[in-house]
This record gives C-alpha cells, sequence and structure tokens, in this order.
C-alpha cells in the first residue's frame, strides 16, 4: 500500500509548519505571558493546552465543521465574540487580583501554583475560540492532503498532530527561557507590582485583538 505522503509533501509541510511556528503571534504572547506570571510551568501548561485546542480544530476541518465558520457570519460573530470576552474577563480578574497580590504579606508566587486543571482549561478554552484558527486549519491543512492516496480524513489528523506537536515544542521552548527570565526579574522589587498588571493588560489586548478580527 502507497504511503499517505510522500517526501516532497512532508518536506514541504513542515518547513512551513516551523515557519508558522515561529513567527510571531497571540499563542505565543500567551505563553511569554502566563510564563512571566506564574513560571516556567504555568507557560509548558499553557502551550500544552493551547495545543489541545490546535488538535480540536484539525478534529473541526477534517469533519468539515470549520466550513461553518467560513461560510456563515453569524457563526464567526458568535465564536469570536465569545473568545474575545473570555479573554477579556481573564484579564480583568488578573487586574482586580493585582491589588490583593501588592498587599504586605502576600504570596507573591501563587501564580505559580494556580491548579493544573486550570492552566490548561484557560489555556485550551482560548486555543478554541479563536474561530480564525479555525479557518487557518480548513484553508492550510488541505494544501498538503491528497485524496488520492487515500485515508483523507487520517491525513488530516496527522497533519494536525504534527503541526500541534512543532507548536507546543516552539512554545514549550519559549516557555523554558522565559522561565529562567523570570528567575533574575523576580529579583527586582518592582516586579511583584507589574506582573499582574502586564498578565491583565496583555490578555485583554488578545481579547480585543480577537473581537476586531475578520474572516478575510
Amino acid at each position: 500500500m502507497a504511503p499517505l505522503f510522500d517526501t516532497s509533501t512532508l518536506l514541504a509541510f513542515g518547513l512551513t509548519a516551523a515557519a508558522l511556528v515561529a513567527a510571531p503571534g497571540p499563542g505565543q504572547a500567551l505563553v511569554l505571558t502566563r510564563t512571566l506570571q506564574g513560571g516556567t510551568r504555568s507557560g509548558l501548561l499553557t502551550a500544552f493546552g493551547l495545543e489541545i485546542g490546535t488538535a480540536v480544530h484539525t478534529l473541526a476541518a477534517a469533519l468539515g465543521l470549520s466550513a461553518i465558520l467560513a461560510t456563515s457570519a453569524t457563526a464567526f460573530a458568535a465564536v469570536k465574540y465569545l473568545g474575545a470576552a473570555y479573554l477579556v474577563f481573564l484579564g480583568v480578574r488578573t487586574l482586580r487580583s493585582r491589588a490583593a497580590a501588592a498587599e504586605p504579606g502576600a504570596d507573591a508566587d501563587a501564580a505559580s501554583r494556580t491548579p493544573t486543571g486550570h492552566l490548561l482549561a484557560h489555556a485550551t478554552m482560548t486555543g478554541i475560540l479563536n474561530p480564525k484558527v479555525a479557518l487557518f486549519f480548513l484553508a492550510f491543512l488541505p494544501q498538503f492532503v491528497n485524496p488520492a492516496r487515500g485515508h483523507a480524513f487520517l491525513q488530516f489528523i496527522l497533519l494536525g498532530a504534527a503541526f500541534a506537536a512543532l507548536g507546543c515544542l516552539g512554545d514549550g521552548l519559549l516557555a523554558v527561557v522565559a522561565g529562567r527570565a523570570r528567575g533574575r526579574l523576580m529579583a527586582g522589587s518592582r516586579w511583584t507590582a507589574w506582573r499582574e498588571r502586564i498578565t491583565g493588560t496583555v490578555l485583554i489586548g488578545l481579547g480585543v485583538r480577537v473581537a476586531l478580527q475578520s474572516r478575510h
């Protein structure tokens, strides 16, 4: 039986995917922000959660569900504003917690002990509730799927899994590097006061970005 992918297709996909993963974007901004807020663990969990969202979009594209977002302005707007509201909510909540964190005796590193489930859930929801990602996968993955080789659904899944793995690797590396830098930043007396402010502002900014994006 012929393989699902030929060498040239895999090479083209790998190079394109690597370039896309390396390009700065909202995902990297979120990973960086969470790392500076809670440490390397928070950044790695955020990276993994975002790629769970990638897996969901891959499955949706393979099943053709992403086409609904591409053709229905109402569906696109509903998912877009829901995702934007979620990010803004997280940002506002973080800004409101800044005052408590700045109080004498407050635990400056409490964010580093945020439950694993919460970090994964937040990142996964952020990844899923971004319709632009759904449309991207609908347009990107089919370029490397060859129905003539059979098992088109499996080709979608494998390509999406490979993209998610590259994304997790790239964002994980960013989290590790930022986590080491955070250790030096924590030595500064001003960091605790600014940490939650930066995090909240970035989350709100990402929410506004999602709200303003169009289908095209």
